[in-house]
């Protein structure tokens, strides 16, 4: 079988060997431990790549590698990064041809793809599941960051995340300084300038206990979600909606759906679907490497 090498860099960079749509041995992390910052966002963008390429060999090491890819945030064509808000050193970096540049001059030749890190999770579901004949639409709920990934991989831009879903012009907590976005109210760092005093994990904890400041919030959060996906409903027609990533446990699958009822009226678009899936990064691993081999 063909092996390949699929990476996520998100707040931490992931990585494994890919054969048939599954993991050979297990993924590596870097770093190591996981914390509340994004250590990834402080590393200037040559040092990031170089991590990144350090991974991929450690990953690579005894084997033959068709091709790599990289699931990546941000908006990402042909290669480069167009911009990121969650790794803004990386705005208009030539990613693929860099990080080519330092596999080619530690022996590996493969081609690399680079895809948005949402799409890459869509496409490991994809696979996971046996779906690869179905489309499959994913918000993935990383932290700091919020996407909506898609398989078949599509045209566009597609950065779901920065969906605009209230009015407000006060909601400006996204990171890349839009107003009313859905990271703005969804990502970890904007909970973090919302509230000041908490984590986002001790929001929904006191919304639990009864908090009416929290519980209000969580109720936006929701009704944000909500609101996204009925845009897409209305753009890109109905279907089923996976959630995933380390925030998709706070998702209240009822509350969601009555939101999104309120939302969507008319009867073709009605009766999409929503399901919490319960992921490793090896999901978007495997769908980053799918999506590579798929483009290559």
């Amino acid at each position: 079988m063909t092996q390949s090498i699929g990476l996520l860099a998100t707040d931490h960079i992931s990585v494994g060997l890919v054969e048939n749509n599954q993991i050979v041995g297990s993924a590596r992390r870097f770093p190591e431990r996981a914390g509340h910052t994004n250590p990834l966002a402080n590393m200037p963008v040559q040092e990031l790549v170089e991590a990144i390429a350090q991974q991929v060999v450690l990953a690579a090491e005894g084997h033959e590698v068709s091709v790599v890819g990289v699931g990546f945030p941000g908006i990402i064509r042909g290669g480069v990064v167009e911009d990121s808000p969650n790794l803004q050193q990386t705005k208009g970096h030539k990613l693929r041809a860099d990080l080519s540049a330092r596999l080619a001059a530690r022996g590996i030749g493969a081609p690399v793809q680079v895809v948005h890190d949402a799409d890459a999770m869509a496409a490991g579901i994809a696979a996971s599941l046996d779906h690869l004949d179905k489309v499959i639409r994913v918000w993935t709920l990383f932290g700091d960051g919020v996407g909506l990934g898609r398989y078949p991989l599509p045209e566009g831009y597609w950065e779901g995340g920065h969906s605009v879903v209230v009015l407000d012009p006060r909601e400006k907590f996204c990171g890349c300084g839009g107003v009313g976005h859905l990271e703005g109210i969804m990502g970890n760092n904007a909970m973090r300038r919302r509230f000041l005093d908490l984590e986002p994990e001790e929001v929904f904890a006191q919304a639990r206990a009864g908090d009416e400041r929290c519980a209000a919030f969580v109720k936006l959060w929701h009704r944000a979600l909500a609101a996204a996906t009925a845009t897409n409903i209305h753009m890109d027609g109905p279907g089923k909606f996976f959630i995933s990533g380390p925030n998709a446990e706070y998702v209240q699958v009822h509350l969601l759906e009555a939101y999104l009822s309120e939302m969507v009226k008319m009867s073709p678009l009605q009766g999409s679907q929503l399901e919490v899936v319960a992921i490793t990064d090896d999901m978007p691993i495997i769908g980053a490497a799918l999506s590579a081999a798929q483009t290559v």
